[in-house]
């Protein structure tokens, strides 16, 4: 069993829209998001993307469209220097009731029996208290960015007891530097 870096999509890699990312044209990356990506790239850990997208439970967008923007998400990334060696996807909305969907931590113990990954040992980055949550209930360490959600949470009384001995950082790249 070996390790991982787990990375939520939306908030931490590109800018977390209200509306959802319906297509490659709307996708931006986060301000040195690809150079974070590159610098991961050289650890011995397995980078794993679990992100939820409810848009396609929704309607909102197809699952082959979720798939063209994650595609060239990828391509990007490997054209940027880094990898991304796993993509695990929610697409179920939030009243559905599936063990995938993040505060569930579901993509986390799916990516763990199909890659052979040891959760107590990796990290899981992302900008969210669902995001926190289940690496909690995973056995996975979090690390909050406030790249994303987590600049509205962060100020909660609730959310305080989540994020007692979780890293808060700025950013992937801040993120990336105390993983390395």
């Amino acid at each position: 069993m070996r390790p991982a870096v787990f990375l939520d999509r939306d908030g931490v890699i590109n800018e977390n829209r209200p509306d959802y990312v319906k297509s490659w044209e709307e996708f931006r990356f986060l301000p040195k998001a690809l150079e974070a990506l590159k610098q991961l790239s050289t650890v011995s850990r397995p980078v794993v993307i679990v992100t939820n997208q409810s848009a396609v439970g929704r309607g909102i967008i197809t699952l082959e469209r979720l798939t063209h923007i994650h595609n060239q998400m990828e391509r990007a990334v490997t054209a940027a220097g880094g990898r991304i060696d796993a993509l695990y996807v929610c697409p179920h909305p939030p009243n559905a009731g599936c063990n995938c969907r993040k505060p569930a931590p579901g993509l986390l113990l799916r990516a763990a029996d199909d890659l052979n990954i040891d959760l107590t040992a990796s990290v899981f980055v992302g900008d969210s208290l669902s995001d926190v949550t289940a690496a909690h209930t995973a056995g996975v360490h979090p690390i909050l960015v406030r790249s994303g959600k987590n600049r509205v949470c962060l100020g909660k009384p609730e959310a305080q007891a989540l994020i007692d001995g979780c890293p808060v950082v700025n950013d992937l790249t801040a993120a990336v530097a105390s993983i390395l």
